[in-house]
């Protein structure tokens, strides 16, 4: 599931250049530091592994709650390989039914968007991570498919280390946008590009709703 949940994040890459593509601009004209370009994105990552570990903690909660962890976990499995689906086909552009989840997650961003403006340029490494740390509440459909990931985990440690994974993949994309230039962010978001990652990612989902569900000789051991 690591490499699964790596490979998202680096096939979201489209999506990442245009979700964040204007702060990353931003952050990387106000600062000409490789540190400091790193520092965001430790801090962006860091926020995916703590919304991780609140996923996998209300799972396991869940779970523990239900009394059965064989009955909850493959229907928290099966949506989260939905919303995998529906993130494919978010990024092939064939269905935006996310950008409703976005909206959603707007509620938070205005509460925390003023912190981030009262906390200024960053103009050291522990201002920059912490901005990062804000940044990674902006609402997006792609970190909201994988949070789904973290929730069916039904395990803190588990939900904060796939979501690291997540965002270790979304770190290329992010990087580039802020180092190399504006044709390397058209050809990231050029319809055919999003189109075969989408259809990649469908696909990963489709792969785990068969895991899920196909019959196993060894299904009394899981």
């Amino acid at each position: 599931m690591l490499w699964m949940m790596f490979m998202v994040g680096l096939l979201g890459a489209g999506h990442c250049i245009g979700m964040c593509g204007g702060i990353v601009t931003a952050l990387g004209a106000n600062t000409s530091k490789p540190s400091m370009l790193v520092g965001y994105n430790l801090g962006r990552i860091l926020s995916y592994s703590l919304a991780g570990a609140l996923a996998g903690t209300f799972s396991l909660a869940a779970v523990g709650a239900g009394g059965n962890s064989l009955a909850l976990l493959p229907i928290m499995r099966t949506l989260a390989a939905l919303l995998l689906i529906l993130m494919g086909l978010y990024i092939a552009d064939w269905w935006r039914v996310l950008v409703g989840l976005e909206r959603a997650g707007q509620v938070i961003w205005q509460r925390i968007q003023p912190m981030a403006i009262r906390l200024g340029k960053p103009d050291r490494l522990s201002k920059a991570i912490g901005v990062g740390m804000l940044w990674g509440w902006l609402p997006c459909g792609l970190v909201y498919s994988a949070l789904g990931q973290a929730l069916a985990s039904g395990s803190p440690a588990k939900g904060a280390a796939l979501m690291a994974a997540f965002g270790l993949g979304t770190l290329p994309a992010m990087l580039a946008g802020s180092w190399f230039s504006h044709h390397l962010a058209r050809w990231l978001q050029s319809r055919s590009l999003r189109r075969l990652m989408g259809l990649i990612i469908i696909g990963m989902g489709l792969w785990m709703l068969w895991q899920i569900h196909m019959p196993s000789p060894h299904a009394h051991h899981h």
